[in-house]
């Protein structure tokens, strides 16, 4: 049995979450955090009847018995969290966007010596993973590459964690190739997006959209589209998310893209 707390347990993909944590047989979901419910039973906090989880208003004071903390809660706290269960001695899901690569070396450093697992990924749903995948394969093969970012108009964070994700793992691969350099062309230089471990990513924030992903290969006189789009719905994340829960006892460091964990099985 996996003990669970959920920091973000009544937002739009922490609710859900904590339902089928619930109702699944191998999981226990011992906490939550919110910090608007603090002091109630969850079910409560959701408007029906008490289900047996204490809602508190900080994780520092939510990981008595905990396994694994899971936090969908924003990119102003998803880091303190984190190293706050690091210290702990509880292992992380990481679900929530926001994150730098120098923010997941320090979480990687904190992980290894407190010898217990992170499992992050800017997007747990297997259609983003599969898509993930495949753009690493083909920064293997394709030289030249840029990412676009599609959200809704009220998202603060730039890029989302997806794009973000995606960028530094396929730089990770090798430096793209780019044709004119940024600091050579003329006009402005922010039309040309921002620079994220070498590859340049270009955020969209209009109504309509939830997440989308777009990463683009050419080369001459042929191009490839790779692109995720996120439905209306947190469902798909769900399964991801409690695939990384199992994934964590035993784990050690920092683990990034759920691919990661779908090509070891």
């Amino acid at each position: 049995m996996i003990n669970v707390c959920i920091a973000g347990a009544t937002g739009w993909t922490g609710a859900p979450l904590a339902r089928a944590v619930m109702a699944d047989e191998d999981l226990r979901l011992v906490s939550a955090v919110s910090r608007s419910a603090a002091g109630k039973d969850l079910g409560e906090a959701w408007g029906s009847d008490p289900v047996g989880v204490p809602v508190f208003a900080s994780v520092d004071v939510a990981l008595d018995g905990v396994d694994v903390l899971v936090d969908y809660t924003s990119h102003e706290s998803v880091k303190n969290n984190t190293l706050t269960a690091l210290a702990a001695g509880v292992g992380v899901v990481i679900g929530s966007s926001g994150l730098t690569g120098a923010d997941f070396d320090e979480i990687e450093a904190a992980a290894t010596a407190a010898s217990v697992g992170v499992v992050a990924a800017g997007n747990f749903s297997i259609t983003a993973a599969m898509a993930q995948a495949a753009s690493l394969l083909a920064a293997r093969h394709l030289p030249q590459w840029e990412v676009i970012d599609y959200a809704s108009s009220t998202k603060p964070d730039v890029p989302s964690g997806t794009a973000r994700e995606m960028a530094e793992r396929l730089s990770a691969v090798r430096p793209p190739e780019i044709g004119v350099p940024v600091r050579d062309i003329a006009g402005p230089k922010e039309a040309r997006g921002a620079d994220v471990d070498g590859t340049q990513v270009h955020s969209i924030r209009l109504p309509s959209f939830v997440v989308s992903t777009e990463v683009v290969f050419a080369q001459p006189d042929e191009r490839l589209v790779i692109r995720h789009d996120a439905g209306s719905s947190p469902e798909p994340y769900v399964y991801g998310t409690l695939m990384a829960v199992r994934a964590l006892p035993g784990r050690v460091g920092l683990t990034r893209g759920l691919d990661t964990l779908l090509l070891e099985a």
